[in-house]
Parts: C-alpha cells; structure tokens; sequence
C-alpha cells in the first residue's frame, strides 16, 4: 500500500469515517470496499490516525465552531498528503467533504464508493457472478438519495450481481432511516421506529436481502430487524459488501484498512 506521505496525481484517498474506526461491523464494510476497489485496479492510500471526523454531527446538533475547526484541520491533513480524489462509503462524510468543506479551502473530488463500484462494473474491471436465488432491495440513504441525486449507480452495483426488488417508498421518495440530523447520537420519543418501518417494508418486497449505502443506515436497520418475527429475518449488508461476495475473479490479497 502506498504511503500517505507519497501521494500521486492518480491516487485515491479511501476516507473511512469515524463509525468504521469504532464499530466493528463497520469495519467489515471497510475490508470490502477495499477488496473491491483494489480488486478493480484502484491504488488507495489511508492517512490512519490523522483522519479526524469530518464534524457531520457536530453541525446538524449546532456545534458549529467544533465542525469549522475540524473541516480546517482535515483540509489541510488532506492538503499535506496532496489529496485530489476521495472516496467513502460514508453518506455523511460524502455529503460533508463534498458539499460543505469548499467553502473553507477543501477543493477536492469526492465520490460515494457505490458511484466507483458501479463505474468499475460498467468498465468491465471487475466481473460479478449472478446470484439468481437471492434478491436484494436498497434502502436509499438521505445523504447520497435526496441531497445528492444518487439514485442509478447503487442499482446497477447491485443489479450485477442480484435481482433487486424495489420498496414502494424509494429514490427520491425514500425517507431516513432514524439516524439522520445527527438523531442517531441521542434518544427521542417514539412509538415505532424508524428502522422498524423500513424492515417492515423491506420484509414486503420478498428480498432476502437489505443493501444499504451508510453506515448509520446500516445501525439502525438492523436494529429494527429485531423487531421482525423469528422466522422473517433479513440480513442487511452495505453494498460493497454484496459485490465483493460476488466477485468472479480473487482480489488482490488484503491488507490492513488503516495505515499510522
């Protein structure tokens, strides 16, 4: 793996986000998005311990000096390293480093990893087996649906590799998983959740499989999976996940996600 020190024109810095760095199960997501990238000939770098959150939270909870002082802090680690491309599987680190980190320097190209998995599928460097068994539907996120008008790409990702059933409520008809507006860092009176709606309506559409493109979805997705009866559970799984599963070809061999 490249050395963040040693960056080049044409290399990726793969941003992990904060949930993937303290949460296992994310971490998981992180492991596949790298064998599919790699596995697609994508060169990705990791600036480790000097990736401080993007301050997401901070701002939608009113913190607005704490995010402008960590947007400054990553723009200049990400400017030191000669970052030009980005990718996440974070909707809320896409959204931020994209959308809200220009205004204060932070030029740089940002693409959400279901964008790239779909353009890698699409240029034929990587090839999927098809699974015809299993079907999937997608839970749209807030951050890369609605405010970004990412709606194709996580489709035809996993279009290669399963039949994907649609819940009535998607694209930009979808709505949040719960977590959205930083309502995933405290608890608010409620009957149902959320969560519990969205599996309601997942377990519906007859897909053994839920993909999700956020990894906040995926928290509270499978939080309210253990709502379903026993015997109607679902599985939910980013879509890197999914396509990594079905990769026609071995990876390149893993390495580990972080680098100090």
């Amino acid at each position: 793996m490249t050395d963040a020190g040693g960056a080049e024109a044409d290399d990726w810095i793969y941003w992990t986000g904060c949930a993937a760095n303290y949460d296992r199960r994310i971490g998981l997501v992180v492991a596949a998005t790298v064998k599919v990238l790699r596995a697609g000939g994508m060169r990705l770098r990791f600036l480790g311990r000097e990736e401080a959150c993007t301050g997401d939270a901070a701002r939608r909870l009113g913190e607005e000096g704490l995010f402008q002082q960590l947007a400054l802090q990553n723009i200049e680690t990400l400017t030191r390293h000669r970052a030009r491309r980005i990718v996440t599987h974070c909707a809320h680190c896409y959204h931020t480093l994209k959308n809200e980190y220009p205004r204060f320097g932070g030029a740089f190209e940002v693409r959400h990893h279901s964008e790239v998995i779909a353009e890698l599928i699409g240029a034929g460097r990587i090839r999927l087996r098809r699974e015809a068994s299993l079907s999937v539907t997608l839970h749209d996120s807030c951050y890369v649906g609605r405010y970004n008008r990412i709606f194709e790409a996580p489709r035809r990702a996993l279009g290669a590799a399963l039949e994907v059933k649609e819940m009535p409520r998607h694209g930009d008809r979808s709505f949040c998983c719960g977590a959205g507006g930083a309502n995933y860092w405290y608890d608010a009176k409620k009957t149902t959740t959320a969560g519990v709606l969205r599996m309601q309506e997942a377990k519906a559409t007859g897909a053994k499989v839920v993909a999700a493109e956020c990894p906040f979805c995926i928290k509270m997705l499978e939080q309210g999976a253990q709502a379903l009866p026993p015997d109607e559970t679902l599985t939910v799984r980013d879509i890197a996940e999914i396509v990594a599963d079905s990769l026609e070809e071995p990876a390149v061999p893993d390495e580990p996600p972080t680098s100090e």
